[in-house]
């Protein structure tokens, strides 16, 4: 047999050293720890003991069920190396269980702490004396970016066998299934950030409703409404049929929102200034409506036309007398809803369609209620001057809100007219106003000149002034804790400025390449915030994460720099655009760790209040370089790389070539996500000089990887890989003369790739 020629030897000496270099790391990266105990020391011959084996799983990984469907590599548990063990069964805790569209099917996960229990039979002629029981997991872990190869454990508990000795009394506890291949555990759900935020707007949207039942237009009408439903059969169905004509109404202005806006215009909506201006608008309306400068109606021959239609009776007119109900109480309601409404167009397309289910909810819960238990109507307390006071309080508050959307539009466009301290002074006027007004000082709607000052009004008066003056240190530079993420940043010597506070962090803006450069000078790695003038958790994370000393500590061995994507100049929407094609999403804040050499360390998305979660974002460790050609010595030679028939893979087509090498498995997520763009790479950039190729390191070879190719076509040439390499994904870029220019670990972004390869290739 002939030798390789030495043109065809550089590319195997470099993807043989690329594969054994990783191998070498393999043992780092386990991200999973087993241990086992058993519930008893003693088991007689043939009796049976529980194992708990408990596997702590490291922060953001993810390791595989017993029982997962195929596609990803299911855990396994089983007994080895155990003579005396005739059975075993194991029990897996409920996981996780969500449709991965990578697999084109659910799968079952479990991260953090988790316990799984083993019923071990020992063999009936097990001899007495000390048995040792041995069990080896094999697990797959994976994170956002990366998977790990199976990985195998040993654990040993030793027993002792002893005839007659008790056996099999713990029970397993409830909500475990023994894990048998095939049969899929049941399903449990997780709350992510913004499923949180989501929650918290739905409580919101809920009081919202609540509150608008005592309102002068519509708490006077709960016995009126109620005497309907008593001349009406089927008392508790009519009354349900009510609630759903005004949630039907509610729901269908959120739906309209909806539309209107269309799921683009609502992921950066809240940055818009003309939408700002208008929510700013509707805020200074239906606050001076419930101040009682006058009122909102719907025309009159609107009402009078469902009013006529609702006294038809039965279920049809009771659904329409709940329409006639939410516009005749939309005098009072409509601050609320329409508050409510233009705040939830920033946070997502299907808010203003659940914000309006939950307000509508809150509205009609209270007839709902009334009609289970209709004594309930004689204990209501009777209609008089409070409504009108909850009114009038509600549209101090909602002047307040006003200011943070005006904020907005002053800050997008910098006109630094809405300064910090004049924004608090607004809200400590208003404060102050909301407690003279309860206090009786301020003659407004709800409180005449002989109205008795009751102690429950005389303590919110007095908690509303209060409240005003707490703001006014804020004025002068006092941070004020979680609201600073709602009003203008201070910039005062106190706080923010940082040539009186040396230890405050120094960003750049808007200049990436410079920021680059800086770190490449200082070789530092540098810190990217995707951000916003109008985003909220940009700012709280600015005001109340940056500050924590250990966070701040760290930060300041970084070059920062802000890249704002919600304005609506040339530069803004280069850097959304770069944020969409690197990172696939369009969400700020979201922050990215890079090196040096402008390679991308790890991201973090969203708001935290996790300091030890962020800290552990920012010191993620700098990748090794990638060794060159001429550092491999000799004996590297050999090509470990077979084609999936079994021969040997030839690179003699790579010759003059720039090679993009992708390792890769058919049960690691992120590699799947990186195909479809290798394949538009091969495609477009074949014909000037590249050549993709994928190395499958599955275990199962040829047999794991020809199904998969059927589903997942790949227009590249395919091989087999040798050993173990951790974590995949991995790409390394081999330029023309062999030599290794870049290696990628972990998922990346199909943009930096590319981009990579552009660059080389127009330098070759």
């Amino acid at each position: 047999m002939s030798s390789p020629k030495p043109a065809n030897m550089r590319f195997l000496v470099v993807l043989a050293l690329t594969g054994l270099c990783l191998h070498a790391q393999t043992e780092k990266f386990n991200h999973a720890n087993w241990t086992v105990t058993a519930d008893r020391s003693s088991v007689s011959p043939g009796g049976a003991v529980v194992l708990k084996l408990q596997a702590n799983i490291d922060p953001d990984w993810h390791m595989y069920s017993l029982t997962t469907p195929p596609g990803p590599i299911a855990t396994t548990i089983p007994v080895v190396d155990s003579p005396a063990v005739a059975q075993i069964a194991v029990f897996e805790p409920p996981p996780v269980r969500k449709f991965d569209r990578y697999f084109n099917a659910d799968t079952e996960t479990y991260e953090g702490t988790q316990i799984f229990y083993a019923r071990v039979q020992l063999a009936k002629d097990a001899q007495p004396g000390p048995v040792n029981v041995t069990l080896e997991p094999r697990y797959q872990t994976c994170s956002g970016t990366s998977c790990i190869p199976p990985r195998k454990q040993k654990v040993s508990v030793t027993l002792n066998v002893v005839p007659g000795a008790e056996s099999d009394a713990t029970l397993i506890p409830a909500g475990y299934i023994e894990a048998k291949p095939g049969v899929p555990a049941p399903a449990t759900s997780s709350t992510s950030v913004q499923d949180a935020n989501l929650a918290g707007f739905l409580a919101l949207a809920f009081g919202f409703g609540l509150a608008s039942v005592f309102t002068p237009c519509v708490f006077p009408m709960i016995p009126i409404t109620m005497s309907y439903f008593v001349g009406q059969k089927g008392g508790l169905s009519q009354a349900v049929t009510f609630c759903i004509g005004i949630v039907v109404l509610f729901t269908g202005l959120g739906l309209l929102a909806t539309i209107a806006l269309g799921p683009a215009g609502v992921n950066h909506i809240g940055a818009n200034v003309w939408v700002n201006a208008f929510i700013t608008l509707v805020f200074f309306i239906f606050g001076l409506s419930l101040l009682g400068a006058f009122e909102i109606t719907i025309p009159s021959g609107i009402l009078t036309k469902l009013n006529s239609a609702s006294g038809q009776g039965g279920y049809i007119g009771t659904l329409l007398m709940g329409l006639t109900f939410a516009l005749a109480s939309f005098a009072c309601v409509g601050p609320f809803m329409g508050t409510l409404l233009a705040a939830s167009v920033t946070g997502g397309k299907l808010r203003p369609v659940l914000g309006m289910v939950s307000f509508s909810s809150g509205l009609s819960f209270p007839f709902f209620l009334l009609a289970l238990f209709p004594a309930w109507l004689k204990k209501l307390p009777r209609s008089g001057e409070w409504l009108a006071r909850v009114k009038v309080v509600m549209g101090f508050l909602v002047m307040a809100a006003m200011l943070k959307y005006l904020h907005n539009v002053d800050d997008v466009l910098g006109t630094g007219l809405l300064t910090r301290e004049r924004f608090l002074a607004l809200w400590v006027v208003l404060a102050v106003a909301t407690g003279l007004y309860l206090l009786g000082f301020m003659r407004l709607e709800g409180i005449s000149p002989d109205s008795e000052l009751g102690v429950t009004r005389l303590l919110l008066g007095l908690v509303a002034i209060a409240a005003g003056i707490s703001l006014i240190p804020g004025m002068f530079g006092v941070r004020l804790g979680e609201i600073e993420a709602y009003i203008p940043p201070a910039t005062s010597a106190v706080f923010g400025n940082p040539t009186a506070n040396p230890d405050q962090l120094v960003w750049m803006e808007n200049d990436l390449e410079g920021a680059f450069a800086q770190a490449k000078a200082g070789n530092k790695k540098l810190l990217v915030d995707f951000t916003g003038d109008a985003c909220t958790n940009c700012k709280w994370m600015k005001a109340n994460m940056f500050v924590r000393p250990e966070v701040a500590s760290v930060m300041k061995n970084l070059v920062l720099v802000e890249l704002y994507t919600d304005r609506s100049d040339p530069l803004s929407e280069s850097f959304q655009k770069l944020e969409a094609e690197q990172f696939k999403t369009v969400a700020i804040p979201f922050y990215v760790l890079y090196d040096s050499a402008r390679n991308v360390l790890a991201t973090f998305p969203d708001r935290t209040d996790d300091s030890a979660k962020y800290l552990a974002f920012l010191n993620t460790p700098a990748k090794a370089a990638a060794p060159a050609l001429s550092d491999l010595p000799s004996a590297m030679e050999g090509a470990p790389f077979k084609s999936l028939d079994g021969a040997a893979f030839s690179t003699a087509a790579w010759k003059g070539k720039f090679v993009v090498v992708n390792y890769w498995a058919t049960w690691c997520i992120p590699c799947r996500k990186e195909i479809p763009e290798f394949n538009r790479m091969q495609s477009e950039l074949g014909s000037k000089g590249l050549e993709v190729v994928g190395i499958s390191m599955d275990e199962d070879g040829a047999e794991a990887v020809r199904p998969f190719l059927k589903q997942i076509p790949m227009k590249y040439p395919v091989a087999l890989g040798t050993g173990t390499i951790a974590p995949l994904p991995v790409t390394v870029l081999i330029d023309r003369n062999g030599k290794t220019i870049q290696r990628f670990e972990g998922l990346q972004d199909a943009g930096s790739i590319r981009a990579a390869v552009e660059k080389a290739l127009a330098s070759s």
